[in-house]
């Protein structure tokens, strides 16, 4: 009698072994597959932000826009253009010493990189955005709106208001171009 017994009680943990089995198999099949991984990331006009944005005031030629731009994704991201009601032609200005050792302007290569989750400082006497031929003067109160354009074609606007600074005048070499605007490293805008 006893092995007639085990011989049922281990028919009976085998039956409720495969049912067991059965029931998660059936349970896996309702549940839901998993999340695809993500393929791309945000367009990089939506991680893009600048803080303490201005225009320098001017009556005609040229004049510059400088704020801090700001990126919080995690890659690197690439300004390539920008473009303003208030200029037929801007260009993504450096900095840099001459042959001759003086301190001139001139279009940065390949644009402007803002580090991931850092910031990028548009200064006078540093990178800014140049505007080279003003559509109408910039008076001191007013706003100008600006749109960049990044590496990934997506884009990002804002608004800077335009304010009185006698620097901002430095040397530009480019072109056929040679104009005068001296960049004064320390900028104290008056508001």
């Amino acid at each position: 009698m006893t092995s007639s017994l085990t011989t049922t009680r281990v028919s009976a943990f085998a039956r409720l072994g495969a049912v067991a089995a059965a029931a998660t198999l059936a349970l896996a099949g309702c549940a839901s597959p998993a999340p695809a991984p993500a393929t791309s990331s945000a367009p990089a006009g939506e991680s893009v932000s600048i803080s303490d944005a201005w225009v320098k005031s001017a009556d005609s030629g040229m004049s510059a826009a400088f704020g801090t731009l700001h990126n919080d994704s995690t890659a690197d991201i690439t300004i390539v253009s920008a473009e303003t009601p208030a200029s037929s032609m801007i260009e993504l200005h450096e900095t840099v010493a001459n042959d001759a050792g003086e301190m001139v302007m001139k279009q940065k290569d390949g644009g402007f990189v803002i580090p991931a989750g850092g910031e990028f400082p548009l200064e006078p006497g540093a990178n800014h955005i140049m505007l080279m031929d003003l559509s109408a003067p910039l008076k001191a109160g007013e706003d100008t709106t600006f749109t960049l354009t990044f590496s990934d074609g997506s884009t990002y606007d804002f608004t800077a208001p335009v304010k009185d600074y006698s620097g901002a005048n430095e040397n530009y070499e480019g072109g056929d171009m040679d104009m005068d605007m001296d960049m004064s490293p320390t900028p104290t805008p008056s508001h």
